[in-house]
């Protein structure tokens, strides 16, 4: 091959950031161009693919298994391609940002995989996007740390046989990088964050034992899955290593996407790792593309939905037969609790619910599953090592007991509960302080006693939309109280003035709370929904 010609792409309207050259050198941005060049027409076309596939789910209120994929389906005799050793146990994986401290601390966590996330749990500031990979690649190169200045506390990382396996999730297709442009055309988030990191890392990751390894989000079709497969192909090529070093687990967290799971791992099966069944931009997913499908479609509070809703049962089961059918990893939800350090008895209660999740997962053989919290991988480490052993994994379990129907996987009315006032109030309270975190920059937040991210405020908003479109109604204080626009403000500013006296005047004034506070009305009442919260957002979003 050439060598291509140098890089025409523009940093636009960026501070410059300590160390960013290290990031942003130019044979790195010569890469990043040319991913642009070649994939992001395509990325476009699925785009509105979207859209259109949207407008017929309006029309019709179905989804079906693709009949013109059913040859794939039928077909046994694909598999994925074998897994590598160091994605062959991931019984438990912690998930978080790439701040140093996160870093270090997901790491040295004693889980066996580290979802390194560019996406939901971080606002994608340019800090953010550059100073995650610099965190990233002097991780791999050994010359991290950290001091806490509030605490004095210093981190460092353990050695390199106890540290975990980083999958590293980039952004989904739906966002572009605003600082990175070529021609005067901002370049997708998703190219940005794997065409630096691969470009940086694939062969200093080879000589270590490992991979460029990656989580692909908001997957909404076997097409994208095509898309990111030649990426793929092309990236190996350009830096030279072999075809099938990458390895990709994908995030099966659209309605859509449940449908072609198969069809996903057959377009990247040389270089898929598993399937991954979450349950935030999943319910998201639904209220989305179902929400003007009338009362059959209505989800209730969103606490409500567990992953023993027949409805999520026919998703996780179905997953879990299809990547043991073709030889891939299913990993399980996320575990979001974030530990009391001064309530004993909360944690208890919590640790409890923890385990039996996990117990759950492993029973319906789930090859690992998600935490959001170190404390809690010796919890879910203990659920399926009771039921692996010393087996890495347990793949060779087929589920052919699992029989799952179209209907089955948008049966949302088989659940036996109803959306309520409290479920209302909670959506506006966790959507404004998630809004306001993230206007930040903080994309993984703390709030009552969760670890939220920004699929978290997508299912609170989409919510309080379909409430009130869909004319909910709720028994408040002994009366009926009809879910609308006077009501949901009502609640937002009560949220508003309870704030101030939690945080204090100084922290309220130096925080974006009108601003998070107008943000969600707006995506919450508009009569256009927005396809995803954080794209007003990120306009909104400073650095």
């Amino acid at each position: 091959m050439s060598a291509p010609a140098p890089s025409p792409l523009a940093v636009v309207d960026a501070e410059p950031l300590p160390r960013q050259d290290e990031v942003l050198t130019e044979a790195a941005l010569t890469f990043v161009a040319e991913l642009h060049r070649r994939f992001t027409p395509r990325r476009d076309e699925l785009l509105a693919r979207r859209a259109e596939r949207r407008a017929e789910i309006a029309r019709t209120s179905s989804l079906d298994f693709l009949p013109e994929t059913a040859a794939i389906r039928e077909d046994d005799s694909w598999r994925v391609a074998p897994s590598p050793a160091a994605l062959d146990d991931r019984r438990v994986e912690i998930t978080g940002p790439t701040d140093r401290k996160m870093t270090i601390n997901a790491l040295n966590s004693g889980a066996r995989i580290w979802l390194a996330d560019f996406e939901d749990a971080s606002a994608p500031t340019w800090e953010n996007v550059i100073l995650g990979q610099l965190s990233l690649s002097d991780a791999y190169q050994r010359r991290i740390d950290f001091t806490d200045p509030r605490s004095g506390k210093s981190y460092a990382l353990k050695d390199a046989d106890e540290l975990a396996t980083v999958v590293m999730r980039p952004r989904g297709w739906h966002l572009a990088e605003r600082h990175l442009q070529l021609n005067g055309e901002q370049v997708p988030g998703a190219l940005v964050d794997f065409g630096l990191y691969f470009f940086h890392n694939a062969k200093r990751l080879i000589e270590l034992g490992k991979g460029p390894y990656f989580y692909l989000p908001k997957t909404e079709s076997h097409l994208e899955a095509r898309l990111w497969n030649d990426v793929f192909v092309f990236a190996q090529d350009y830096v030279g290593i072999p075809q099938g070093t990458v390895r990709a687990t994908v995030l099966i967290e659209t309605i859509t996407a449940a449908y072609e799971m198969e069809e996903i791992l057959y377009e990247l099966r040389d270089h898929a790792s598993g399937l991954n069944a979450g349950r935030w931009d999943y319910l998201f997913s639904i209220v989305k593309n179902f929400r003007d499908g009338g009362a059959k479609f209505v989800l209730p509070d969103r606490n409500a939905v567990t992953m023993t809703a027949p409805f999520m049962r026919a998703y996780t089961e179905l997953l879990v037969r299809t990547c043991h059918k073709r030889g891939a990893h299913a990993i399980g939800g996320m575990a979001a609790f974030i530990p009391s350090r001064h309530d004993a008895e909360v944690n208890k209660v919590a640790f409890e619910k923890v385990k039996a999740d996990k117990d759950r997962e492993a029973h319906d053989g789930f090859d690992g599953s998600w935490v959001a919290h170190p404390d809690l991988v010796p919890i879910a480490m203990a659920s399926f090592d009771a039921v692996l052993g010393d087996r890495p994994n347990q793949k060779d379990r087929l589920r052919e007991d699992v029989s799952v129907a179209a209907g089955d996987l948008i049966a949302i009315d088989s659940l036996d509960a109803r959306p309520t006032y409290e479920g209302l109030r909670n959506a506006v309270q966790v959507g404004i302080r998630y809004i306001e975190a993230w206007l930040r920059g903080m994309g993984a937040v703390a709030i009552f006693n969760l670890m939220e991210d920004a699929a978290t405020a997508e299912i609170s908003r989409s919510q309080i939309w379909q409430w009130i479109n869909a004319g909910v109604e709720f028994e408040h204080d002994g009366r009926t109280v009809r879910a609308t626009p006077e009501l949901a403000r009502g609640l937002a500013a009560d949220e508003l003035a309870a704030i101030r006296p939690e945080i204090g005047e100084e922290a309220f004034t130096a925080g974006r709370w009108q601003q998070a506070h107008d943000l969600l009305l707006t995506v919450a009442l508009d009569d256009d929904y927005a396809d995803f919260l954080t794209l007003p957002a990120y306009e909104q979003l400073r650095g």
